[in-house]
């Protein structure tokens, strides 16, 4: 599993955990098409992250390349 404020790190979205916690606090974020405020939810395989209108797929092959 990954927390979602790692995902958007590893993802490029945000630089930096703090950065992901302001913009998951912040309302900024959807998870499965609803609002997320747990920068701590824990993703699972396919789940889909929204920010700023980009989406990105949880694949933990691909998270498991880098």
């Amino acid at each position: 599993m990954i927390k979602l404020d790692q995902f958007l790190k590893l993802m490029g979205v945000a630089a930096t955990g703090g950065q992901a916690k302001v913009m998951i606090q912040g309302g900024e974020v959807e998870v499965n098409g609803e609002l997320e405020t747990r920068r701590k939810r824990q993703l699972a395989e396919g789940d889909k992250v929204t920010v700023d209108g980009q989406s990105f797929e949880v694949n933990y092959d691909e998270l498991n390349d880098d």
